[in-house]
């Protein structure tokens, strides 16, 4: 699962169209989940109305948070494992992916990237209701293990000065 929803605030454009190495961050992260996915699914807000190359699942709500992300992702899916790739993580390879799926966990920086059972819906629906939308929380009661991932895949581009900075970085190599 591709998630697309993010307000892209600190970033001030929408993060999904940003371009790194001759491509959208979406479309990077569309191609590094086809090399671990049997099924994709972007999942954001439809009244955003981006150009995305893929068709997009709404999330079917105002509110701007990864929870509700994980939440419309896993009522669509049709596995009963879901692995959520953020936007705004270019860096995370498939391996990684991979690793989070097998464990069905998270990374030690935190709830994204990670993997997510259908069985978590019933806790995430009840938190989302309840106006909870820590995905950390939720993680915690879910009891998801923790998987050591390379702190390096784990960036996470907020501003444009993250996206430049990789971009040096690519340049340089």
């Amino acid at each position: 699962m591709l998630l697309v929803g993010g307000a892209s605030s600190r970033f001030g454009a929408p993060k999904a169209l940003a371009r790194l190495n001759g491509e959208t961050l979406a479309e990077r992260a569309w191609r590094t989940l086809a090399e671990v996915c049997d099924e994709r699914l972007a999942v954001g807000k439809a009244a955003d109305d981006l150009s995305l190359p893929f068709p997009l699942v709404d999330d079917a709500t105002d509110i701007r948070a990864p929870i509700v992300g994980v939440v419309a992702g896993l009522r669509a899916a049709r596995h009963e494992v879901c692995v959520f790739l953020p936007v705004d993580c270019p860096l995370v390879s498939a391996d990684s992916l991979r690793k989070l799926v097998a464990a069905v966990g998270v990374p030690q920086t935190g709830p994204l990237p990670g993997a997510y059972p259908k069985a978590a819906l019933p806790v995430l629906e009840r938190r989302l209701a309840a106006g909870s939308l820590t995905l950390r929380e939720a993680v915690r009661e879910l009891g998801l293990p923790t998987v050591e991932l390379d702190p390096a895949e784990l960036l996470n581009v907020n501003a444009v000065s993250d996206l430049d900075q990789l971009r040096r970085a690519a340049a340089s190599s």
